[in-house]
């Protein structure tokens, strides 16, 4: 049985335009009224996630900064498992990189972020990833950021620490995700699954992957596995 729903944002309850998908929200919501846990993951910043959560309707959980931050509730304390000092030495190495090509990086809420950095994908993934290949970080392009993380951490990590402070079993959770950095929290999972946009890498791991796409994609998953679902 599932008592807990993780579910990625980006690409996976939203549209393609990155609007949130209200379909989704009348899903989660759903959950919520029946006593499941809702999770949101995202490589985003926790302020960021701490409004979403409460736009959407969870109890506030999060995991933030793909991995590297959680929290529990809206009240609990942020928990930091990365660490931003390899992030920091290697992008400093990009900024002056590409500040001799006369380009500027766009960062991405740096002074709210707690264990990765992010910058907006204008220059080459493939590029970013050959510069840093023997620098001690992870380089992650989650289709909507490059981000830079610390070796080891990842979603599914922070999905492991965060279920046994919930009391819940890893293999509890139903796990939704459309891209790379969704991968170890679907593995994790006691069920991963994607979306039908999701990338082919993502797929490849998936216990099913939905035939719509985005936010219809992620409704139509949960409604498959509605019945496994177990209130706490």
């Amino acid at each position: 049985m599932l008592k807990a729903l993780l579910t990625d944002i980006d690409g996976t309850i939203t549209d393609s335009s990155r609007r949130i998908h209200t379909g989704s929200i009348d899903t989660i919501r759903s959950l919520v009224d029946e006593g499941i846990i809702v999770v949101l993951a995202s490589g985003n910043a926790p302020c960021f996630m701490e409004a979403i959560s409460k736009m959407i309707g969870t109890q506030g959980t999060f995991i933030a900064e793909n991995g590297g931050v959680y929290r529990i509730g809206y009240t609990g304390t942020l928990q930091v498992t990365g660490d931003q000092q390899a992030p920091r030495e290697a992008l400093a190495i990009l900024q002056a990189h590409y500040r001799r090509l006369g380009k500027e990086l766009e960062l991405f809420s740096p002074t709210y972020r707690h264990a990765d950095l992010a910058f907006a994908r204008t220059v080459p993934f493939t590029e970013v990833r050959e510069i840093l290949k023997e620098f001690p970080v992870q380089v992650i392009d989650t289709g909507y950021a490059i981000h830079l993380q610390s070796p080891g951490v990842n979603k599914g990590t922070a999905l492991v620490d965060l279920a046994g402070k919930l009391g819940i079993a890893p293999e509890e959770f139903l796990a939704i995700g459309d891209s790379v950095n969704d991968i170890q929290m679907l593995k994790i999972a006691g069920i991963g699954i994607t979306v039908a946009n999701a990338h082919p890498e993502t797929k490849a791991v998936a216990a099913y992957v939905a035939e719509k796409q985005y936010g219809d994609g992620f409704v139509e998953a949960v409604k498959k596995y509605s019945s496994y679902f177990r209130a706490r």
